[in-house]
C-alpha cells in the first residue's frame, strides 16, 4: 500500500483546489469520529472533504485513556447494548491495525469493601466475554489472592481477595485518527487541518456547504457540498448555534486527566483497573519507559481550546495510586508528563459526570446539518457507519443514487500491509531491531517505530539511511519528521512532538533533546521566518512546562 502525498508544503494550491470543486460531503472535525466518517463515506463512493480547525486529533482524540476497551463499567449501569457493541468493535479494530491496537491483559483487583465483589465480577466478566464474543486465551479468568500477587506484586496484600483477569487493547488514539484519515485518501477523500468552519452556505434554506478560514493566513474560502456532517466533538453545540439549531439535547463536557510517571516510580508489571476510595475506578497502564494513570471525571465549563491538568487533579490521582499500591509513594515531583481532555457527552438531567451515558447521538437540523456527538473511541467505526447510513438514505431520496453498504470492517488501515495477527507485528519488531541494532538502537526503539508506523517504518528507515548527522537519534527523528511532513500533514513542531509521535507524553526528555535540530529542519522545509521559529520554540517550552511542572508555585 503506497502512501499518498499528504502535505502542507503545497497548502495554498490544496485550498484553491478544494474551493473550486463540489463535494458530496463535508465532514467538520478531524478527530477519530470525523476520520472514521471520512473513511466510511469515501469508501462507499462519496466525494468527501474533511476540515479540522486545529491539527488532526488535537481535541479529545489525543487525550483519551488510549484504550480500545469493552467498557466493563457499563455493565454496572446495565448498558448491555453498549458493552456488546464496543466489545465486538475491539476485535475488529485490532484486526484492521494490529500494530496500533495492541492486546493488553487487564487485572481487576478485588479488595475488601471495594466496588466489585468476587461473585458479581465473575458473572460480570463472563457476561462481558459472551457479549464481546471473546475467545481462546483472552477469556476471563478469576484469580486467587496468591495468583494475583504473583502477577502484580504491588497490590495491597492485606485487603486483596483475588482478582479478575481479562483482555483489553491499548492504542495511540492520535495515530489511530491520522491513519483513518490517511486511509480515506486512498478512496479519494481530501482533508485539511488548520481550517476552521466559521459559517454554513445555504441553498433553498438547506445547508449546501461551508465557509472556512485558513488559520495560517486568515484567508477565507468556501466549499460547496450536498451534505455536511459535524463531528466536532466538544464544539458540536457551537456549530449547531451557528446553524440556529441548538435545540433539545445538548452537550455536557467532562474533563479527564492522566498523569505520566517514569516506569521505575510505578513499576506495575501489567495494566491494572482499580478502585479508588470515592467509588470510581482508575487505570494504571505501563507503556515503554513510563506508566500512566487516569482518569478523573469532572464537569467542565472553561476554555475548550486550553484544557489543562490542575494541581487538584494531580493530587487526586496521586492519592488514588498511593492508596491502592502500599509500596508506592508518588509525589508531585515524580510526574514527568500529563494530559487533560474533554469528553463530549450528552446531558442527562440529574446525572453526575461519571454516570452520564457514553452512547452517541445524531442530531439533524431543519436545514439538514447532521451532527454526531457522544460515543467512545472504541465505537468510532460503528458511529461512522450509522451517520453515513443517514447520508446514504438521503442520497437515495434526493438524487436517486444507491450507495454501497459499509465495509470498513474489511479496510486495513495505513501501516498494516500484511499483519494478520499480533504475532506478525512482534515478528516484524524483531526484524526491525535486527536491522537497527547495528547502529546502536535498542529493542524499545524498534517497538516504538513499529507500534507507531507499522510497515511505514520502511519508508522512514529509507530516509534515515540518506541523512548525514552524527547523532543516530537525531537522524532517526529527522527521518520521522520528513515522513510526517510529506505524508501526515504536519505543520508545526507541536503536531509532530505531541500527536504524530506521542513524545510529549511518553518520552518528554526526547522533546528537549530533539527540539533545536528539528526546529532547524522545520525552518528548512517550510522556509519559515526566524520569528515563527522563535514562537514555536516558546510554545514547545511552555507545553513541556505545563504538562510536567506540578510544583506548588504553579499558577
Amino acid at each position: 500500500m503506497e502512501n499518498i502525498k499528504f502535505t502542507n508544503l503545497e497548502r495554498q494550491k490544496t485550498i484553491g483546489n478544494l474551493a473550486s470543486e463540489e463535494f458530496d460531503l463535508v465532514v467538520i472535525g478531524g478527530g477519530i469520529t470525523g476520520g472514521g466518517i471520512a473513511l466510511d463515506a469515501a469508501s462507499r463512493g462519496l466525494k468527501v472533504v474533511l476540515l479540522e480547525k486545529g491539527d488532526f486529533a488535537s481535541g479529545t482524540s489525543s487525550k483519551s485513556t488510549k484504550l480500545i476497551h469493552g467498557g466493563l463499567r457499563y455493565l454496572k449501569q446495565f448498558d448491555f447494548w453498549l458493552v456488546k457493541e464496543v466489545g465486538s468493535e475491539r476485535a475488529i479494530v485490532h484486526k484492521l491495525a494490529p500494530h496500533l491496537v495492541l492486546p493488553e491483559k487487564m487485572l481487576l483487583p478485588l479488595i475488601e469493601n471495594g466496588s466489585y465483589g468476587k461473585w458479581l465480577t465473575s458473572i460480570g466478566l463472563k457476561v462481558y466475554d459472551i457479549l464481546a464474543q471473546v475467545s481462546g486465551d483472552d477469556k476471563r479468568k478469576m484469580l486467587e489472592k496468591k495468583e494475583a500477587m504473583k502477577l502484580e506484586p504491588l497490590l495491597p496484600k492485606k485487603i486483596l481477595n483475588g482478582a479478575g483477569y481479562y483482555a483489553e487493547y491499548r492504542t495511540d488514539d492520535a495515530r489511530l485518527t491520522i491513519e483513518n484519515i490517511k486511509t480515506s485518501l486512498l478512496f479519494g477523500a481530501q482533508a485539511l487541518n488548520y481550517a476552521k468552519v466559521k459559517d454554513f452556505v445555504y441553498d433553498n434554506e438547506k445547508v449546501a456547504g461551508v465557509k472556512a478560514i485558513d488559520a495560517l493566513t486568515g484567508n477565507e474560502f468556501t466549499i460547496k457540498s450536498k451534505y455536511v456532517i459535524s463531528a466536532a466533538g466538544p464544539w458540536v453545540d457551537e456549530l449547531r448555534s451557528l446553524n440556529n439549531s441548538k435545540k433539545g439535547k445538548q452537550l455536557h463536557l467532562t474533563k479527564g486527566v492522566h498523569l505520566v510517571f517514569p516506569f521505575e516510580k510505578l513499576p506495575v508489571k501489567q495494566s491494572v483497573y482499580f478502585d479508588i476510595p470515592d467509588g470510581r475506578m482508575m487505570f494504571a497502564i505501563p507503556r515503554g519507559k513510563i506508566t500512566y494513570v487516569g482518569t478523573t471525571d469532572t464537569n467542565y465549563n472553561d476554555n475548550k481550546d486550553h484544557v489543562r491538568t490542575d494541581l487538584a487533579d494531580a493530587i487526586y490521582l496521586i492519592s488514588a495510586v498511593n492508596n491502592m499500591f502500599p509500596d508506592i509513594h508518588l509525589e508531585l515531583d515524580d510526574i514527568v508528563s500529563s494530559w487533560a481532555g474533554l469528553r463530549p457527552l450528552i446531558h442527562e438531567e440529574g446525572k453526575s459526570a461519571s454516570e452520564l451515558s457514553r452512547k452517541d447521538e445524531i442530531f439533524v437540523s431543519d436545514t439538514g446539518l447532521i451532527s454526531i456527538a457522544g460515543g467512545k473511541l472504541t465505537g468510532y467505526r460503528k458511529m461512522a457507519e450509522r451517520v453515513v447510513d443517514r447520508i446514504s438514505k438521503r442520497m437515495e431520496e434526493d438524487y436517486n443514487t444507491q450507495l454501497k453498504e459499509c465495509f470498513t470492517e474489511k479496510i486495513f488501515l495505513c501501516g498494516n500491509v500484511d499483519f494478520k495477527k499480533f504475532k506478525h507485528v512482534k515478528k516484524y519488531i524483531n526484524e526491525i531491531y535486527d536491522r537497527i541494532k547495528i547502529d546502536g538502537f535498542t529493542k524499545h526503539d524498534a517497538w516504538f517505530l513499529v507500534t507507531n508506523y507499522g510497515k511505514q517504518t520502511e519508508k522512514i528507515l529509507e530516509t534515515y539511511a540518506t541523512i548525514v548527522e552524527a547523532d543516530k537519534y537525531i537522524r532517526l527523528a529527522k527521518a520521522e519528521l520528513s515522513f510526517a511532513i510529506d505524508y501526515e500533514m504536519v505543520q508545526t513542531p507541536m503536531d509532530f512532538f505531541i500527536r504524530r509521535t506521542g513524545r510529549l507524553y511518553f518520552d518528554i526528555d526526547s522533546v528537549k533533546i530533539l527540539m533545536e535540530p528539528l526546529l532547524k529542519e522545520f525552518k528548512n522545509k517550510f522556509g519559515t521566518s526566524d520569528l515563527i521559529v522563535e514562537e514555536w520554540r516558546a510554545t514547545l517550552l511552555a507545553e513541556i512546562k505545563e504538562h510536567s511542572d506540578f510544583s506548588l508555585e504553579r499558577g
